[in-house]
Parts: C-alpha cells; sequence; structure tokens
C-alpha cells in the first residue's frame, strides 16, 4: 500500500532534513510519498532539500503556508493533501529505521480491522549512539483504550505514553476522523495517539521503526509558561484521575482505576473558581 509521509519543517530544523530524506531513500518498502510542509519562512528548508537532493525527487511534494502555526496545524495542512490509504509521521528531526514502512504497513495490511501501527522508538544520541526504549505494553493487538488504561495505571510514576506517538502509521479515514493532530502545545501527537486508540485498535510491532534525535533544541524538551488559559487535559491526567473511584474514558464503557487518586492541580481548580458565574 501507498503511504504519504507527513513531515512539518521548519528553519530550526532545517539541517536535520537530509538526514531525514536520507531515513526515506533507504526504505525497503518503495510505495512512498514524502509531503513536507514548511512552517514559517520556507528559504533555509528549500535550501536543506536542494542540497540533499530531495527536491529533485518525483516522490517529494513540498509546500510552504508563510505564516508559523506550529507542529499541529502544520501537519494538518500536509494531512489535508494526501490520497494514500496510510499516512506515516515523521518529524523533521527524527528518521526512519531501514524497515519502517515496509513492517508497518505490513502489519495494517494483516491486521485489517487495526487503524494505526507503531513499533519501537530508539533514541538517536548526538555521538550516534541508539539507545532502545523497553516496550510499556505487550507487543501484539492492541484493543480499543488499552493505551489509554496503561498510561493511567503508571501515572504519576511514568509520565509518558507507552508508546512513542511520534512513529505511529495511520490509516487516514481514522486520522481524519479524529480531527488530525490535535490543538494542544506540545503534546498533540500524544493527544491524537490516544483519541485515536480510543476509536480503534492497534498494532504493537516488537521492532525498531523509528529513531527519535535527541538534541538541545527539541521542542519537546522546551518548559515555558503557556498563557493561553484553559486547563490542560494531560496536567489534569498527571495530577491523578478523579477520585470517584472508577472513570469512564470516552464513552466507550472502558474503566480505568486511578492508582493515585487525588485534586485536579491548582490552576484547573483557579480557573474553574474564575469561570464559575456570581450569583
Amino acid at each position: 500500500m501507498w503511504v504519504d509521509v507527513v513531515t512539518a519543517a521548519h528553519a530550526e530544523y532545517a539541517g536535520y532534513l537530509p538526514a531525514a530524506w536520507d531515513s526515506l531513500h533507504r526504505q525497503h518498502h518503495p510505495h512512498w510519498t514524502w509531503r513536507v510542509q514548511v512552517d514559517g519562512p520556507p528559504g533555509e528548508v528549500l535550501d536543506a532539500l536542494a542540497a540533499c537532493g530531495a527536491a529533485d525527487d518525483g516522490r517529494v511534494r513540498i509546500a510552504a503556508h508563510g505564516t508559523e502555526e506550529g507542529p499541529a496545524v502544520t501537519r494538518n495542512i500536509a494531512l489535508g493533501s494526501c490520497t494514500a490509504p496510510l499516512v506515516q509521521n515523521l518529524d523533521a528531526d527524527d528518521e526512519l529505521e531501514p524497515g519502517a514502512l515496509a513492517a508497518l504497513s505490513g502489519a495494517l495490511a494483516t491486521h485489517a480491522h487495526a487503524g494505526y501501527a507503531v513499533g519501537h522508538a530508539r533514541d538517536l544520541h548526538a555521538d550516534g549512539t541508539l539507545r532502545t526504549m523497553p516496550l510499556a505494553v505487550p507487543a501484539g493487538p492492541l484493543a480499543r483504550g488499552a493505551l489509554a488504561v496503561a498510561w493511567a495505571s503508571a501515572l504519576p510514576d511514568r509520565t509518558l505514553p507507552p508508546v512513542h506517538p511520534a512513529g505511529v502509521m495511520w490509516r487516514r479515514n481514522l486520522l481524519l476522523a479524529v480531527g488530525g493532530w490535535a490543538a494542544l502545545r506540545g503534546v498533540e501527537d500524544t493527544a491524537t495517539l490516544i483519541a485515536g486508540s480510543a476509536l480503534a485498535t492497534g498494532v504493537l510491532l516488537d521492532v525498531p521503526t523509528l529513531r527519535y534525535r535527541r538534541h538541545d533544541a527539541q521542542r519537546s524538551r522546551r518548559n515555558s509558561d503557556f498563557s493561553g488559559g484553559g486547563v490542560s487535559v494531560f496536567a489534569y491526567l498527571a495530577a491523578g484521575l478523579p477520585a470517584r473511584g472508577r472513570t469512564s474514558l470516552g464513552g466507550l464503557g472502558l474503566r480505568v482505576s486511578p492508582r493515585r487518586p487525588g485534586p485536579p492541580p491548582a490552576s484547573a481548580r483557579a480557573t474553574r473558581t474564575a469561570s464559575r458565574p456570581r450569583p
């Protein structure tokens, strides 16, 4: 099956694009298109793609929207032009393992009712070394809601989701059904994974498929104040599920027993109080 590989690119990560391109060029699965959507000024990204030869490959589609919208919006713009039945995310600073597209698309061909597939992520360090991160859930078919249940049961000791959300291969219809990548700051791929996994079964492969680059400019490692207001659903979940015994997930009939129940974070209480109408 054909795969549309979606990459949101911006100037700060332009230097990593040749490595991402090389990882695509080494894929065992030949049927793919690379859709690079440029977020912000396109000059440095276009120069990097031209220098490595990606711009001259007929399988590469490059587009730019001019404004700076962040990774979620940028990926969703690219998603709007996708036509393949499968969509693979590839962050501009990451790499795919050579067998990634073959393994993930093969798993979805075998499991006809699965909506997504994902494998191991290996940390790629600056010196070129690769560190395999152990899976938090067993490989094999993933029931609807299983990732959310596994994640909630591990909190607060483990705040990362059970599988790496950046390397997921999606059936395009499921990704469209959840509205594409979520409008959240820093965890847009995690939110999309949890939403999609609540709607459809998945497949977890016991093979490495993603090389997740570790570097100082990673957006996911930045800590800064967010002035947008509102309550982060992930901060709420990390602080402990509501203390009313069991919590229903997404109306799917799934039940999660919170490991350490407790009150919502102070920011959530303050927001609720401030938004409560005066008598």
